[in-house]
This record gives C-alpha cells, sequence and structure tokens, in this order.
C-alpha cells in the first residue's frame, strides 16, 4: 500500500525556500508515530532538509537523478520506479516529498494523511497537488487549536481513494 504524508497550508503550500513552512510539534510527533517502523521513499532534496539523517527506525530511500550519490543509512535510486521496486507492494509504504516526488506518485497512491495549517503563506514556493473530491474521500478529521507551542491551528486528515 503506497501512503503519502504531507503538511498542506490553505493553498496546497507545502514549502518555501527549501524548509517547512513552520514549525508544528505534533505535526512532527505524528509524522514519527505514522512512518515509524515503515519504509519512506523521498527526493534527495527532502532527505537532505531532515533534521536527523537517515530517519531512524525507517527504510530510507532516496530518488537521485545523480546515481553517483551515497549516503550512509539510505538506499539510493534513480527513479520512482526503482523505488517502487524495492518495497512489498502489501506493505504500508510512505512517499514523504518533495513537490515533485509528490505530484509523480499522487494517483499511485491509495492514502493520504495531511496536516492541513489553517493559514496561507503568500511566499510558499513548494506545492502538494490538489485533492480532487471524486477520486478521495476524507474517512477522518481531527481538529487542534493553536497554542504556545503552535502558531497555528492545525488538523490531522485521513483521506482514502475512491
Amino acid at each position: 500500500m503506497l501512503s503519502i504524508i504531507v503538511a498542506i497550508d490553505e493553498n496546497y503550500g507545502i514549502g518555501r525556500k527549501g524548509d517547512l513552512l513552520c514549525h508544528l510539534p505534533n505535526d512532527l510527533k505524528h509524522f514519527k508515530e505514522i512512518t515509524s517502523g515503515h519504509p519512506v521513499i523521498m527526493g534527495r532534496k527532502t532527505y537532505m532538509s531532515l533534521p536527523r539523517r537517515p530517519l531512524p527506525n525507517r527504510r530510507n530511500i532516496v530518488i537521485s537523478q545523480h546515481a553517483n550519490y551515497a549516503y550512509e543509512g539510505a538506499e539510493m535510486v534513480s527513479s520512482i520506479d526503482e523505488a517502487l521496486q524495492l518495497v512489498d507492494p502489501k506493505e504500508e509504504t510512505f512517499i514523504i516529498g518533495g513537490g515533485s516526488i509528490y505530484e509523480q506518485l499522487m494517483e499511485n497512491a491509495d492514502k493520504l494523511y495531511i496536516t492541513r495549517i489553517h493559514h496561507s503563506w503568500d511566499d510558499a514556493d513548494t506545492f502538494f497537488p490538489r485533492i480532487e473530491t471524486d477520486t478521495w474521500c476524507r474517512v477522518s478529521c481531527e481538529e487542534y487549536e493553536s497554542d504556545e507551542r503552535h502558531a497555528y491551528s492545525y488538523s490531522f486528515e485521513v483521506w482514502e481513494r475512491l
């Protein structure tokens, strides 16, 4: 099973200048809880943006056009097809970014784990594909208000392909 996990703003923005839009500690905790023990597939820029590489307790698969790159603890591949061949289709595998990888794999995904940040950034420069309700059904939504640790309210949503 192929799942996508991502945090998006109200305009589907996911990043700016190579970084996340904001820091939401509960989103990072949620990400860790959901992806731990599973393979994660990402692009090279996403891998390089991680504060801790490789992500612990996960099989890290990194897609790069530069076949000569090698990162300790990560499996390097040169294409999405090659990445998908490395994983068991029966096991939940997570696509964790970036924008180009999300766009290319959206039609292959079975499930979406969306953190929807209830704010929008005018300077967002990387975006997630639109979630079309004729293709996807939201099966759960947990809402959270902003607080002393979270500058913005947000929701954890799960979507399944129809």
